[in-house]
């Protein structure tokens, strides 16, 4: 299993909380997970085509399913989007839902920072979150896991 260096589950931890805010009155209500894996999509489908995102959001979800099993009923579809995260029970373990949203996210950073490189994937995270302190991190290989 791929191990997810630490700032980068921070890092996840931040976006998530800066997606959660964003929830305006009166909007359909969207777990900040889908959406910044949406706001994720963007960019990576200019930068590796939209076969390239499906694949590594479809790697990620994969690893984080493995952490957190609550997420089997959360899948891709076809056009990239995530599906499923309605389906969870989030009374019977709010706990473990979050773990999955993190883990998912953070999994899809790792493997960001493990196919294009650390600076890139901060850069294209730091271009959708400004304002999550992304500029200060330092990924290291001593960080990891």
């Amino acid at each position: 299993m791929t191990s997810v260096f630490p700032a980068i589950r921070d890092l996840a931890r931040r976006i998530l909380a800066i997606e959660g805010a964003r929830t305006n009155a009166g909007e359909t209500p969207v777990d900040a997970a889908v959406r910044a894996c949406a706001k994720l999509q963007v960019p990576l489908s200019q930068f590796m085509g939209c076969v390239g995102f499906y694949s590594l959001l479809s790697r990620a979800l994969g690893l984080a399913k493995k952490e957190v099993p609550a997420l089997q009923v959360v899948h891709v579809r076809p056009d990239g989007s995530l599906a499923g995260f309605d389906q969870i029970d989030r009374g019977q373990d709010a706990g473990e839902f979050e773990n999955g949203r993190v883990a998912l996210v953070a999994h899809l950073l790792n493997l960001l920072v493990t196919f294009i490189g650390a600076s890139l994937a901060l850069r294209i995270a730091c271009d959708g979150w400004p304002d999550a302190s992304i500029d200060k991190m330092d990924l290291k290989e001593e960080d990891s896991p």
